[in-house]
């Protein structure tokens, strides 16, 4: 008799219901049925897997061992089935996904491997990707570790974020190199700068690990702040000004997956994120796979 994967289901439903007619419940088929397909089995083993009494079931030696190699098999074969047959996606991100990019990136997908592709808000996307939260993630620095593939996608162009009370609000544009001597809020978990970005700057760091700490420091004029041009466009806070920085060097937005977690559908989301971005002004940034 060739043994089926129905077989291998059966007899793992058993041991794990500790009884035929909860298994049989379990799997949505009669108690005889189900008793024939462990009968099944056991004849064409040679070996009985289960001890049966009128008052008790239990696996023998050989099916103890024979169930603990056959749950790994059905692991991996489940796991094996859902890498072709999950069709949700989760995008991660810590703030304001790069437009019109993002809504072109998910109708691709959709269209063209008819998978829904999620945005999910997280304040550390790294960390979201380690626990498998999202399955990639748009992030705007580089991203450290063998454990992660990246693939720049495109430039963003930076802007000052000053307070309203600030002497600087009224400023039409403020140099780089400017406003690197001035104090700096810095969101160290997911934003675009670092204080490296102004090897000689000695003056006052506060810092924060998400978006909206930082916004409300700069609107309390704690110190200013630099962002991606798209904040101008879809910030509105009453006491935050966004003014363009002459000199300033672009942020890379970056599509950042884990290396040992590539599945047929996240190459369609990765191949539209890199299809659907253009650099700005004609500037090529050179893809890292």
């Amino acid at each position: 008799m060739t043994i089926e994967l129905r077989h291998l289901r059966a007899v793992v439903a058993v041991a794990e219901a500790g009884s035929f007619t909860a298994a049989a419940t379990a799997l949505h088929i009669t108690q005889p049925a189900l008793t024939r397909t462990v009968q099944q089995l056991e004849a064409s083993l040679g070996v009985r897997l289960f001890d049966r009494t009128s008052r008790a079931l239990a696996l023998t030696e050989d099916g103890a061992g024979f169930v603990e190699k056959v749950r790994v098999i059905l692991g991996d074969l489940d796991s094996a089935v859902a890498l072709y047959t999950t069709r949700t996606l989760a995008l991660g991100f810590s703030w304001l996904l790069p437009d019109p990019w993002a809504q072109q990136v998910i109708d691709d997908v959709e269209r063209n491997s008819r998978a829904t592709v999620v945005p999910r808000r997280c304040d550390d996307p790294i960390a979201a990707l380690n626990n498998a939260t999202v399955d990639a993630a748009v992030v705007r620095r580089d991203v450290p570790g063998d454990e992660f593939v990246q693939h720049p996608l495109f430039e963003e162009q930076r802007i000052a974020a000053v307070s309203a009370a600030s002497p600087l609000a009224g400023r039409e544009s403020i140099d780089w190199a400017e406003f690197g001597t001035l104090p700096l809020v810095i969101n160290t978990l997911s934003g675009t700068t670092s204080e490296d970005l102004w090897p000689n700057h000695d003056g006052p760091v506060v810092t924060c690990s998400n978006f909206d700490e930082w916004l409300e420091l700069i609107a309390a004029d704690r110190g200013v702040g630099t962002v991606p041009e798209v904040a101008r466009r879809r910030v509105n806070h009453r006491n935050v000004r966004f003014i363009p920085l002459v000199g300033a060097p672009p942020a890379v937005v970056r599509f950042v997956y884990r290396r040992n977690r590539v599945t047929p559908l996240l190459r369609v989301l990765r191949d539209a994120a890199i299809r659907n971005s253009p650099p700005p002004g004609g500037a090529t940034v050179r893809q890292r796979r």
